[in-house]
C-alpha cells in the first residue's frame, strides 16, 4: 500500500535534487573552507569557529556545551524538527509516532556541534567558498535562531553539542536536508532545487580528492 507513495517520493526527490541552483558556481581559489557532512540521513554545515567575518562563539556560547575547554576549531550547524531531534539520540530510540508527526509539521531546532580539526572524508567534504559567499552563509544561518528572549537551550547527545530553538516549520516539503541546501543556495553556492534526502545535498558537493 505504501510502495507507490514511497516510489513517487523517491523519484520526485531524485528529480528535484537534480535541478540545479547556482549552476555556474565553482569553488573559490581563495576564501573560507567549510565542510558539508552527512550521516546517511541528515546533513550539516561545518565552519571555522572564528574568522574575521564572524566568531561563532558570539552566536553559540561555548559554555552551553558540557565540554567547553577543548581546543575546538570548527562548529557545525544543522536544522530539524524539535521533538524528533530531542527524543531520538540514536536510531535505536526512534519512535514511529514522533517521526510521523514531524512529517506533517513541527517546530524547528538548530543542532550545533563543535569539532577539533575534523578530517575530510567522503561523508564530511570540504569546499572553499569566497569571503562574500561565506558572509552571506553566516547571515543565513544566524537569522535562523529564534529570538533570544524566546529561545530555549537543550542538552545535546554528547559533551560537544547542543540544541537551540530555531525559526521555521519542519514538514515533508521542508526537511533538514532542504534547510541545508537552502542555506547554501542563498549564499550563491551550487546545490539542488529540492533535496529532502541527504544524498540530494551531497551530490552537489565535490568528493574529497576531486579537482
Amino acid at each position: 500500500m505504501l510502495v507507490l507513495p514511497t516510489t513517487l517520493f523517491l523519484l520526485s526527490a531524485w528529480i528535484g535534487s537534480s535541478i540545479p541552483r547556482n549552476s555556474d558556481w565553482i569553488e573559490a581559489d581563495q576564501g573560507v573552507e567549510i565542510f558539508v557532512g552527512e550521516n546517511g540521513i541528515h546533513t550539516e554545515i561545518a565552519m571555522p569557529v572564528t574568522t574575521d567575518i564572524i566568531d561563532w562563539r558570539g552566536q553559540f556560547p561555548i559554555g552551553d556545551i558540557a565540554a567547553p575547554a577543548r581546543p575546538y576549531t570548527h562548529v557545525s550547524v544543522s536544522w530539524g524538527e524539535r521533538a524528533f531531534f530531542l527524543e531520538t539520540p540514536t536510531w535505536a530510540d526512534l519512535n514511529p509516532a514522533v517521526a510521523a508527526r514531524a512529517l506533517f509539521g513541527g517546530e524547528g531546532v538548530l543542532h550545533v556541534a563543535w569539532y577539533v580539526r575534523p578530517a575530510p572524508s567522503d561523508d564530511f567534504r570540504p569546499m572553499r567558498i569566497s569571503r562574500e559567499q561565506y558572509a552571506a552563509l553566516t547571515r543565513e544561518i544566524t537569522v535562523q535562531l529564534a529570538k533570544e528572549e524566546a529561545r530555549s537551550v537543550y542538552p545535546g547527545y554528547s559533551q560537544h553539542d547542543v540544541f537551540y530553538d530555531a525559526r521555521g516549520t519542519y514538514h515533508l516539503g521542508n526537511t533538514c536536508n532542504q534547510w541545508t541546501s537552502d542555506r547554501l543556495a542563498a549564499a550563491e553556492i551550487g546545490t539542488g532545487l529540492w533535496t529532502p534526502l541527504a544524498g540530494g545535498v551531497m551530490k552537489w558537493v565535490p568528493p574529497v580528492g576531486e579537482d
